[in-house]
């Protein structure tokens, strides 16, 4: 039975800033960030927006009526939770209107969670060939004002719904994953924002790669002139191009070079223009390269690398199936990303970085009028976050 990825769909902030203007504001100069780290523009959260509401957008685009009577199982990757306790599949579970007989939870490792739920969608469907799960992969990375991290934030979410005889890819069973105690990377309970060690951080992401890179090959007997592209983690699109060279033999077979290298530039086009998703950059990386190459054809097979500091990582593969072009969504970058608003630094700093404060009783109420986004958090309710559909 083949099982892998049927839709996939993704949801933004509707406001961005120009990488540009950032290092220009912060006195840098702005190839530092252009070139540097390839990045381009970055996504901005008001705070109506959270990893529920880009959760529930992510997956709106992608189902319809009868996915919502199949699911049984809602999975969130996040490491930027909303609740201690409850998990943010619950919430969107309510949102989209799912029937109510499906397990929802949520996942934590860094920037891994989202692809250990792929692997348990997969489980779940082999015990379960008609049911269909909904894994969502949705993070805001916000490091602060003038920050060291503060030109590789973002904002956003990717849902993929898994179910047997998938009409975009097949997920292989072929996984191989590396877990080591280090601290690259990491969010006490007690700090709004992330520690980084991020030259570390580079080392340990490339290490783990090129070890795990050389036992996936060895377990699974193949070759990187296996891949028609490699899809990596992108907490700047830079670093997975490190990456990519890292694990290029140098006697490789010059057509794949140059068709990696080609795959690779049209995997990180999103990422340049969103920023740092965390849990959902892989597959931001996966959504990018299907929708805006215009080479790759069913039975391709693109390899994967997930990467969650502290660190867990692991490398699979899927293959493209008959039809998957027919799939995806055409021109997102005319009708998505041209219609977003840019930000002044001014602006950016104020929306981004203004939170939420309740009060005595745990209320707050939110000045929701600008958001255009299907789904928004109105207020805070005795402790109680409060999402509403929008009607705009």
């Amino acid at each position: 039975m083949n099982i892998g990825i049927d839709k996939i769909g993704f949801a933004m902030p509707n406001y961005y800033l120009d990488i540009k203007d950032l290092a220009e504001n912060r006195g840098i100069e702005p190839d530092k960030f252009t070139k540097g780290l390839m990045q381009l523009e970055m996504s901005v959260a008001p705070r109506t927006q959270d990893i529920v509401t880009l959760g529930a957008a992510a997956a709106l685009e992608i189902l319809d009526d009868e996915d919502k009577q199949l699911i049984d199982m809602i999975i969130v990757g996040s490491e930027t939770g909303i609740d201690q306790s409850k998990a943010a599949s619950v919430f969107i579970h309510s949102l989209l209107a799912i029937q109510p007989f499906a397990r929802s939870i949520e996942i934590k490792q860094a920037c891994y969670g989202a692809t250990a739920g792929l692997e348990m969608a997969r489980n779940h469907i082999k015990n379960r060939p008609n049911s269909r799960v909904l894994v969502i992969a949705s993070d805001i990375a916000k490091y602060g004002v003038k920050s060291g991290g503060e030109s590789t934030q973002g904002a956003g979410s990717v849902a993929m719904l898994i179910k047997k005889d998938p009409k975009i890819a097949i997920l292989n069973n072929d996984n191989v994953y590396q877990t080591r105690d280090l601290m690259d990377f990491w969010r006490p309970n007690y700090s709004i924002y992330p520690y980084v060690d991020g030259k570390f951080s580079t080392q340990l992401y490339l290490d783990c790669l090129t070890t795990t890179w050389n036992q996936y090959l060895k377990t699974n007997n193949k070759d990187i002139e296996d891949f028609k592209a490699i899809c990596f983690h992108l907490p700047f699109p830079k670093l997975g191009l490190k990456g990519l060279n890292s694990i290029l033999p140098e006697d490789v077979n010059n057509d794949t070079k140059e068709t990696l290298n080609k795959n690779f530039n049209n995997s990180i086009i999103y990422s340049q223009k969103v920023g740092n998703i965390y849990t959902g950059s892989l597959f931001l990386s996966l959504l990018s390269l299907i929708e805006q190459s215009n080479t790759l054809k069913a039975g391709d097979n693109i390899a994967l690398y997930s990467y969650g500091s502290g660190a867990v990582c692991e490398i699979f593969s899927l293959t493209l199936v008959k039809g998957f072009k027919e799939n995806v969504k055409e021109n997102r970058l005319e009708k998505d990303f041209s219609t977003r608003t840019r930000l002044s630094v001014a602006e950016y700093e104020d929306i981004f970085f203004k939170t939420i404060e309740v009060d005595n009783d745990g209320n707050a109420i939110f000045e929701t009028n600008n958001d255009k986004m299907p789904f928004k958090l109105e207020k805070i309710e005795n402790h109680k976050r409060i999402y509403v559909k929008n009607n705009k």
